[in-house]
């Protein structure tokens, strides 16, 4: 059995996670626009996420990576609310509980930075994904908060830390 490591991105992490969360939107039918497709930082995130209270992890099987999320500010919100960012995983790390042990690295570093709250955007397609988002605490709030400018992204969620 491969080893299973979950890490902070690292510089030469960007292309291979880049072309990984594309690769996951693309399968899910999510638009381009509107969603992290077109996200300039997606093919930078390690530049991206090096800015203070955030981080980004990989998720590697062997060096292969086969997910990624990150926490960060919530852009133009509450300094006490983070967004959880860009959780994707490729298909062959899915139904392996290895989206709950990201979230609670994520959720650790959240809560390390003195953050209150998390805030997270979705696709109403993404069923999966708001699964895993209902089953750590995640409860649906009716209205986005913050600037994520994913405007095609209309369901919202937000847990206490």
């Amino acid at each position: 059995m491969t080893e299973i490591n979950i890490r902070p991105i690292q510089n030469k992490d960007n292309a291979d996670v880049a072309e990984m969360i594309r690769c996951v939107l693309v399968e899910q039918g999510a638009p381009k626009v509107g969603t992290a497709y077109e996200d300039k930082a997606l093919d930078q995130l390690f530049e991206t996420y090096q800015k203070e209270r955030s981080e980004y992890f990989v998720l590697l099987e062997g060096d292969k990576i086969l997910g990624s999320a990150g926490i960060s500010p919530l852009e133009n919100g509450d300094p006490e609310i983070c967004e959880l960012q860009k959780m994707y995983f490729d298909p062959k790390a899915r139904g392996r509980g290895l989206g709950g042990q990201m979230m609670q690295k994520c959720l650790d570093f959240a809560k390390s930075q003195g953050y209150k709250q998390c805030y997270i955007e979705t696709l109403p397609g993404m069923k999966a994904a708001q699964k895993l988002y209902l089953k750590s605490g995640f409860e649906y709030i009716p209205e986005r908060i913050g600037d994520t400018g994913h405007y095609s992204c209309t369901v919202f969620m937000k847990k206490k830390i």
